[in-house]
């Protein structure tokens, strides 16, 4: 077999030492939804950095070990419902036409753990959402 080799571009993001719990948190609708917001765009495709979107994301500050533990767990339910469809692509996992009702479970049940983690109480829509994330935000800057 032919060894390939490839050399990864400034567009390549890692997160050194991180848990589930960033898992969790980064794979959310709550992220997600400051991720589009925030984020640059290139054609139509997101342009996730590190400077802008990942470095300014207020995470919950007065998250419990429970709380942490609660999305941890979610986070590695995904991860293993994800594995029970191995050979599939993440691109047919996640297409809205194709994703499967135990994944979407999945990834319910992760949400409703951050959005606990926050305190998070709000609509479901991403506006609210990113709402409640530039107050913690604004938070966060007034402090500094």
């Amino acid at each position: 077999m032919k060894q390939r080799r490839a050399i990864a571009s400034n567009l390549c993001l890692i997160i050194p030492n991180a848990t589930l719990y960033h898992f969790g948190t980064l794979s959310s609708t709550m992220h997600n939804a400051w991720m589009r917001s925030v984020c640059g765009r290139l054609k139509s495709d997101y342009r996730y950095s590190a400077g802008i979107v990942y470095n300014n994301f207020p995470w919950p500050e007065k998250l419990t070990e429970e709380q942490q533990q609660a999305v941890t767990d979610k986070a590695q339910k995904v991860l293993d419902v994800r594995k029970g469809h191995a050979g599939q692509t993440l691109a047919w996992m996640y297409n809205p036409e194709t994703m499967p009702d135990d994944l979407k479970k999945a990834h319910a049940e992760l949400d409703a753990a951050v959005d606990a983690a926050y305190g998070y109480a709000g609509k479901a829509d991403d506006a609210a959402r990113v709402a409640f994330l530039f107050k913690l935000y604004g938070k966060l800057v007034a402090k500094k």
